[in-house]
């Protein structure tokens, strides 16, 4: 498991060109149906699961696993029974 602090996260995706870092968490059981944000994200995840779907592809990620996701991709989201917890680069159209 990653054992990077929130703040050398922060550090690292800013100097990567992010614009900011979110804390992200997401209740059990919740669903986020099929849809896409306006930014590039490159997020890790920091406590829980849950299984991401893009196209006919989905992964089921846990504490320490990381993923990206390019600005207008769509996707869905489901949550386990603890929720979930990650935190979030995201780098905003210019």
């Amino acid at each position: 498991m990653n054992q990077q602090t929130l703040e050398q996260f922060t550090a690292s995706m800013l100097g990567r060109g992010y614009d900011e870092v979110l804390v992200r968490e997401w209740g059990p059981d919740h669903i986020a149906p099929e849809h896409e944000h306006p930014f590039d994200t490159d997020a890790l995840v920091v406590q829980g699961e849950f299984w991401l779907t893009v196209g006919d592809s989905t992964r089921h990620l846990r504490a320490g696993d990381s993923f990206q996701l390019g600005r207008g991709i769509r996707h869905a989201e489901k949550y386990g029974s603890e929720g979930a917890t990650f935190w979030a680069a995201r780098r905003n159209p210019r």
